[in-house]
């Protein structure tokens, strides 16, 4: 059967979020824009027989740093070789899309771990989602909400935690009109930042980069007052004790899960910074 895989439109996005959706991953309820306007490049579609049956994400950040994502496949499509196709014309296009060497990064659930082995990419740690119900607190007063003036403070923090610029996603990010982004402030520095935005269901929080457990502390506490008695998702890395901590010290449970793996060098991240990833689709 003749097929093609070829860049993505804006539509077809959509398409993958309504799959992303169907599949139970909960994405947020404004992503695609934001994930479109990073890399229009970096979305990619399986059309067999004139029909898209699947499609995933590619994204760059520059050239110096890819991530895989958004890894689909119609139900009825699967187990015939079409996702087996997809996924490695997606990890050579993205390839050529980044300077020599530069690394590839992707969460993949636990299952499909081998099949990623086998594609060269290498485990690193865990992502867990945890799960609880968000709840009114007070917080500290150095906790305030985010505005266009401090995206260049906001991306220089990121940048030191992240490992890459992503500078235009960063401002689409947190100008979300569904969420909210709070910062953490301390004698005119920024010291860590957070983002909760609407979901298909309840709110992710995504990041949440702080200097410190008290820090990411007092900023989840003002994330949570956003999420008020509904649900709400934090994806911490395993490898950071502190983030594990904070999701136990506010009844978190584990749902969902992922395995973050790297293609070529993996990236030396102060870990100890991450309390929660961004997203499982972007990094």
């Amino acid at each position: 059967m003749e097929y093609i895989i070829r860049q993505a439109s804006r539509q077809e996005l959509d398409i993958l979020v309504d799959w992303a959706t169907k599949e139970g991953w909960n994405p947020g309820i404004d992503d695609a824009e934001v994930f479109w306007k990073t890399d229009p490049e970096g979305f990619v579609a399986l059309e067999v027989g004139g029909k898209m049956i699947g499609g995933g994400s590619i994204v760059s950040y520059s050239g110096k740093f890819g991530f895989m994502g958004f890894f689909m496949v119609k139900p009825e499509f699967r187990s015939k070789g079409w996702g087996t196709k997809l996924w490695y014309w997606r990890r050579d296009k993205l390839l050529s899309r980044l300077d020599k060497g530069a690394p590839i990064g992707m969460d993949g659930v636990f299952v499909m771990q081998p099949f990623y082995a086998k594609g060269g990419f290498v485990f690193s740690h865990r992502d867990l989602r945890m799960e609880g119900i968000g709840t009114t607190m007070s917080f500290s007063e150095k906790v305030v909400q985010v505005n266009a003036n401090d995206f260049d403070k906001i991306n220089g923090f990121d940048l030191n935690v992240f490992g890459y610029n992503r500078k235009a996603f960063i401002e689409g990010w947190l100008s979300i009109k569904s969420g909210k982004a709070f910062k953490y402030v301390e004698r005119g520095e920024v010291k860590g930042y957070g983002m909760v935005r609407k979901c298909q269901k309840g709110y992710k929080v995504g990041p949440l980069f702080a200097e410190s457990y008290d820090i990411a502390n007092e900023l989840f506490k003002a994330m949570s007052s956003v999420a008020h008695c509904e649900a709400i998702y934090l994806d911490v890395p395993e490898i950071n004790t502190d983030g594990m901590e904070l999701a136990k010290n506010y009844n978190l449970k584990e749902c969902f899960g992922c395995a973050r793996m790297y293609y070529n060098q993996a990236p030396k991240l102060p870990y100890n910074k991450i309390f929660g990833v961004t997203s499982f689709e972007l990094g």
